[in-house]
């Protein structure tokens, strides 16, 4: 896995396509950010009006389903953009989630891999200890 030194893993690169061009083995899967084209990723079109995803910058799930930092685990973090609104906690956002395109997407994708799918925090912290140990 690729180590990326942009400004989403703390360096100086400020769009993903920048961040592509440095590892795209690494980002090749789809952020939510990008399948939902919200466009409040830093230097998105809605940043300013809506202000950044915490998504964007949650650095503890960076690489979560092969994501940068919390893009494809959207559903456990607080304050994400859904259906035009700010969505809140965990449980008060997930049965909103389990019908989410995005959502599904990524379970179809990662449910067969080694490390499979997980919709809590837990299980996906799990999953990164593991891939960092390898």
């Amino acid at each position: 896995m690729a180590t990326l030194t942009g400004k989403w893993r703390g360096g100086s690169v400020s769009t993903v396509a920048e961040e592509r061009k440095l590892a795209p083995a690494k980002t090749a899967k789809l952020n939510c950010w990008e399948f939902k084209k919200c466009g409040r990723q830093p230097g998105g079109h809605k940043e300013k009006e809506l202000g950044t995803c915490p998504v964007t910058v949650h650095g503890a799930l960076d690489g979560a389903h092969e994501g940068i930092k919390g893009g494809r685990a959207c559903w456990v973090i607080a304050g994400s953009l859904c259906g035009g609104k700010i969505q809140g906690t965990y449980a008060q956002k997930l049965n909103n989630c389990w019908r989410c395109e995005f959502m599904n997407l990524v379970k179809k994708e990662e449910e067969p891999t080694e490390y499979g799918f997980s919709a809590t925090r837990l299980g996906l912290e799990k999953a990164l200890e593991k891939t960092r140990l390898k």
